[in-house]
């Protein structure tokens, strides 16, 4: 008995084609971003009425016309191109679908598509702004008694095993996931597509290729049966600690069906842990064509069986010898996304475009039901050495990773994750979907806002299970509070609320600051600078007593407020076209610390009441004249050791004194090639270096280490040792040989400040140019 009458049937299969050939063309006219129409050269008046514009030359007896689509119809073509990228190939041919869900009643359907084995319905809502979204309650209480009878008209048409999935796709609406409207919609099995969806599907399509379809049906149909017969597999069964695990060898078209990849991004986020990276799309044919010419890989794929509801079985049939494994017969649920793959996923999908994907079997280990944090360690230590898993990445699954660690540094380091997330995902942060977190990739970078996070001191820090002194006085951690959780919790809200306050008082009040190209606020290099003055503010509004640790964030705010105002106003209105220049034209690691340091000094000009002391030193490196003071004392100390040491060693030792240190001496020769070798590439011909003009402070060093206190054997020779001549007390006594030179460490890194091209960003400070002047007075007063 059918359900509906056969000319409906007929009126739905009109709508509908799998011809490749139309549907080709139906795609590239729907990845357009305009309409495209030809009309009679008479109706051309009435359609430009309608905002229709001219396309193109026009023809012998047509016009072509087009029309930016309504971000309705665009959002329709979207989802109805990214399933046909998908691999579908039985699809609607227009909005015009309406499919019956008895036999007088039908809906308009925006995109349906089906294969051999799935249909899937989905409906589409937009806006061309981002804005809450109006309520669905009529639609989604409708819906369960819709889908039952869409189920039965496409199994009459398509066959009695298809599977069918209804998906809600939006657009730019924000849909509270706790609300009446959600829960009727995820009640009735179906599935919710938002803009994080559709930008994580696109990405799978982009990094795996025509190999997406399966991550997608494991999307949307996880942990759904494929069909009631289970798979049963020759497998051992294991106990690793207090882990179950099997091993086995299964092929990899049934691994494809039943595996997931826990990719790290938004959709996935319910997902607990999410931690793998997309694939790198560019491997797999490589992978693919290495299979298909007889390769294999001897090593097993990781994965979990996560389904508590359609549990995987195991029947023993007999224990091996003296162990406690035992062989026997896993029987595993024939269902969609049951297993985690943990590990290997590009070999897996690498199968999947094999002509061996049915043939060939390989390798699996197994877990059942593994607890979350283990499941993530298993991940991370078989990466760890392969260095597979990115910086960002690692830094993201920190708050995973550690959030419950028995370490207190370890726990900081979650928090600081969670934090950073909290920015990119919470919907009232300025910084809303502005940060990449995992695969999700957006304008800001995660690894600025952690380095910021790590040098500021809103953060505590701590080494081991013990905070630094600073942790008290200026973070916005109670110390003294030992329920971990709640005050991390309690910390990341607060620490949330004022860089959210900051960041949204740039934005509603400096907008062209804040969105500029190069802006030197909301950029990866500005991330740093930005953070760091906010809690340089912090710790000088603390020191003066005017804030502290339990001042609430809406005052803490208010206090910052006006030094904040101070630099932005000169961003906008003061800083030159120079000035602005030279900031960006700045490259290497240190910019983020220059354009600290520039924000400072703009505050400080402001309210010369805010002078921090690391602002103060870094002006001394602005100082000329006193780098110049710094430079021409160190080379005169320079000389000055070599003099003494070289005297002192042919008084010591007369015309073999070189050979005492010949060690030292084939070092400075080889420099001293290497020297000459440059200057006649650099084509100043063949000029000879000599040796002894190649010493380091280091080969002073160790000479005057080992001849500490020798004197000559002649005892008439008028001579001091090296012990008198180079021993100097830099506060810590000369007690002992170390103390005595440990001066020359010292020195040795500040002369590096003025004798090395690549380090000219740090230069001496005010401080280092009177250590230098001290050891100066020691040689030549």
């Amino acid at each position: 008995m059918t359900y509906i009458d056969h000319i409906k049937v007929i009126e739905i299969e009109k709508k509908i084609t799998n011809d490749t050939s139309f549907l080709g063309k139906l795609y590239k006219a729907k990845k357009n971003d305009y309409q495209i129409v030809s009309v009679d050269h008479n109706l051309v008046d009435a359609y430009i009425k309608e905002r229709w514009e001219i396309f193109g030359k026009p023809l012998k007896t047509k016009t072509r016309l087009r029309k930016a689509k309504s971000h309705s119809k665009k959002f329709e073509d979207d989802v109805w191109c990214q399933i046909y990228d998908l691999g579908y190939r039985t699809l609607n041919i227009d909005e015009n679908l309406h499919l019956n869900f008895n036999n007088n009643d039908k809906k308009q359907i925006d995109v349906l598509a089906i294969n051999d084995d799935t249909a899937i319905i989905i409906e589409c809502k937009s806006s061309d702004t981002l804005k809450k979204a109006p309520s669905f309650k009529d639609e989604f209480e409708l819906l369960s008694l819709r889908l039952d009878g869409f189920k039965k008209t496409l199994q009459q048409i398509y066959g009695k095993n298809l599977k069918i999935k209804y998906i809600f796709a939006t657009r730019n609406l924000r849909i509270d996931m706790e609300s009446e409207d959600m829960k009727r919609l995820l009640s009735t099995n179906s599935f919710y597509y938002n803009n994080n969806t559709f930008k994580y599907i696109d990405d799978l399509i982009k990094n795996y290729k025509n190999v997406a379809f399966y991550q997608f049906l494991g999307l949307i149909f996880k942990n759904e049966l494929i069909s009631k017969d289970r798979i049963e597999i020759p497998a051992v069964k294991g106990e690793m600690g207090t882990k179950t695990y099997y091993m086995f060898s299964i092929e990899p078209e049934l691994l494809l069906k039943m595996g997931f990849i826990l990719h790290r991004t938004k959709v996935n986020e319910s997902e607990f842990p999410t931690y793998q990276r997309l694939l790198v799309a560019k491997r797999l044919p490589g992978i693919t064509k290495f299979i298909d010419d007889g390769g294999y890989f001897p090593n097993s794929i990781i994965i979990n069986f996560s389904n508590k509801k359609n549990k995987v079985q195991f029947e023993a049939s007999s224990k091996i010898g003296d162990t406690n494994s035992c062989f026997g017969t896993l029987k595993i649920p024939n269902s969609f996304a049951i297993a985690y793959i943990i590990d290997g996923q590009h070999r897996v999908y690498g199968y999947a475009n094999s002509k061996f994907k049915n043939s060939n079997t390989i390798p699996v280990v197994a877990f059942e039901n593994l607890d979350t944090s283990d499941q993530l360690k298993i991940f991370m230590d078989i990466n760890e050495n392969q260095k597979a898993v990115s910086p960002s990445l690692r830094l993201d699954l920190e708050e995973d990773l550690y959030w419950n660690s028995d370490r207190t540094d370890s726990r900081l380091k979650a928090l600081r994750s969670s934090i950073i997330k909290e920015l990119a995902n919470n919907q009232s942060s300025p910084l809303f979907e502005k940060i990449s977190v995992g695969e999700d990739k957006s304008l800001l970078t995660f690894q600025p806002f952690s380095n910021a996070l790590s040098a500021s001191n809103i953060l505590p820090k701590a080494k081991g299970n013990n905070f630094t002194e600073e942790a008290h006085k200026y973070s916005l951690y109670n110390i003294s509070n030992h329920d971990h959780t709640a005050e991390m919790t309690n910390c990341k809200k607060r620490i949330f609320q004022l860089l959210a306050k900051c960041y949204d008082y740039v934005e509603q009040n400096y907008n062209e600051i804040y969105t500029e190209d190069k802006s030197l606020i909301l950029s990866n290099r500005g991330t740093y600078p930005f953070i760091c003055i906010i809690d340089s503010l912090n710790r000088f509004l603390t020191d003066q007593n005017i804030i502290n640790q339990s001042t609430d964030e809406n005052t803490r705010f208010e206090k910052i407020k006006p030094y904040l105002e101070s630099l932005l106003e000169y961003l906008k209105k003061e800083i030159t076209d120079e000035e602005k220049s030279k900031q960006l034209a700045f490259l290497g690691s240190g910019v983020e610390t220059k354009w600290l340091r520039f924000f400072q000094s703009i505050i400080h000009r402001k309210h010369d009441e805010y002078f921090p002391v690391e602002l103060i030193k870094w002006l001394e490196t602005q100082d000329e004249e006193l780098q110049n003071k710094g430079r021409s004392l160190g080379i005169e100390i320079e000389k000055r050791m070599k003099s003494i040491v070289l005297a002192k060693m042919k008084l010591l030792y007369g015309d073999v004194w070189d050979l005492e240190i010949n060690s030292i001496k084939r070092e400075c020769q080889n420099r001293a090639e290497q020297e000459m070798e440059k200057n006649y590439k650099e084509g100043l011909g063949k000029k000879k270096v000599d040796w002894t003009e190649m010493f380091n402070i280091n080969d002073y060093k160790t000479i005057i280490e080992k001849y500490w206190n020798k004197i000559p054997e002649n005892k008439t020779i008028d001579f001091t040792t090296f012990e008198k001549d180079f021993s100097i007390n830099i506060g810590d006594g000369i007690g002992s040989k170390p103390k005595a030179l440990k001066w020359i460490s010292f020195f040795n890194s500040y002369r590096n400040l003025w004798a090395h091209e690549g380090t000219k960003e740090k230069r001496l400070n005010k401080e280092e140019v009177n250590f230098i002047e001290k050891v100066h007075h020691h040689f030549y007063v």
